[in-house]
C-alpha cells in the first residue's frame, strides 16, 4: 500500500498515480490533497494523527514550499512503516509516533540516480539527464522513490539511499500546565472550525466550565451538550482540548486564528 498526501488539490496528484501505477502494483490510498497550501506545521500534525490508523505501508508526503531549491528528498523507515517527502520536517512527527519506542531510519535519496519519469510514448533520456521539473517533485522525485521504496526489501538495499542523522526537525509545541492553568496555542482549524489546541485533554477532566481567553465557555463531552450555535471546550478525537461552536465555527466565535495563544484557567 502506498499513501498519498500533499497540499496540491487537483490534477496534479493525478501524475504522481500515473507514475506510481508505471512502477508498483502496490493499491494506492489518499489520505487527502487539501492540506492548507505550504503549511508543513498543519500538514505535519494531521498526518500524525491519521497515519498510525493504517497498516503497514508506504506513505508519500509532498508538501513542499521549498521545492526546486537544495533541499533534500528523503525517506524515513518507522518499524512497518516508510515515509518519503521533503526534508522540512512534515515527515518527523508522524515517523516518531509510527515508530512509538523504536529508533528512526532516515536517508537521503539521490535524485540523479533516480530512473527518469518520463510520459508515455515517449523517448528515456540518457541516465543522468532526464528532464526534471523544478516545481513538481512530487511527480519526478518523491513518487519514483515511493515506488522504488514500496518495491524494495529495505532503505538499505537502495542504492540511490544514503543514511543520515541531520535531517530538518520539526516539533509541534507543547502546552505549559499549572495550577489549573494551561497556556497553550491553536495547532489547527479543521474544515468544521474547529480550534484546535495543544493543551492534554485532561485539563478538562472532571471540570464543568473553563475561562478561555478570559470568557467562561461550558465544557462538553459532545457537541450537542450545548445548544446549536452556542460556545464550549470540549477533547476532539486526537486528544486534545478544542474550542468550538455546536453546528458552527468555533475559530470565528473564539476569534482565534492558528498560531494565536490560548490560556484555559479553571473556572471552578
Amino acid at each position: 500500500m502506498i499513501t498519498l498526501a500533499s497540499d496540491f488539490g487537483t490534477p496534479y496528484p493525478a501524475a504522481m498515480k500515473g507514475v506510481l501505477l508505471r512502477r508498483t502494483d502496490a493499491r494506492l490510498v489518499d489520505v487527502g490533497h487539501d492540506f492548507p497550501r505550504h503549511d508543513v506545521r498543519t500538514a505535519a500534525f494531521w498526518l500524525r494523527e491519521t497515519l498510525p490508523y493504517f497498516p503497514p505501508a508506504t506513505h508519500l508526503v509532498v508538501v513542499d514550499p521549498g521545492v526546486g531549491t537544495d533541499r533534500a528528498a528523503i525517506a524515513i523507515r518507522a518499524r512497518d512503516h516508510t515515509l518519503v517527502g521533503p526534508d522540512n520536517g512534515v515527515l518527523l512527527p508522524a515517523a516518531r509516533r509510527l515508530a512509538g519506542d523504536g529508533a528512526l531510519e532516515i536517508s537521503v535519496v539521490d535524485e540523479e540516480a533516480l530512473e527518469p519519469v518520463v510520459p508515455a510514448g515517449e523517448t528515456a533520456p540518457d541516465p543522468g539527464e532526464g528532464p526534471k521539473s523544478n516545481t513538481f517533485h512530487g511527480r519526478d522525485v518523491f513518487a519514483p522513490t515511493a515506488a522504488a521504496v514500496h518495491e524494495s526489501d529495505g532503505l538499505d538495499s537502495l542504492s540511490l539511499l544514503t543514511p543520515t542523522t541531520d535531517p530538518v526537525d520539526l516539533e509541534l509545541p507543547t502546552a505549559a500546565l499549572e495550577d489549573g492553568r494551561a497556556v497553550g496555542e491553536v495547532l489547527v482549524v479543521d474544515d468544521f472550525g474547529n480550534a484546535i489546541t495543544n493543551v492534554p485533554g485532561e485539563f478538562l477532566k472532571a471540570r464543568e466550565r473553563v475561562v478561555a481567553n478570559g470568557e467562561p465557555v461550558p465544557v462538553g463531552d459532545t457537541f450537542e451538550a450545548v445548544p446549536a450555535g452556542e460556545r464550549l471546550a470540549t477533547v476532539g478525537s486526537h486528544g486534545y482540548v478544542e474550542l468550538d461552536v455546536n453546528r458552527g465555527r468555533g475559530e470565528a466565535a473564539f476569534d482565534l486564528a492558528v498560531g494565536d495563544r490560548v490560556v484555559l484557567e479553571s473556572a471552578d
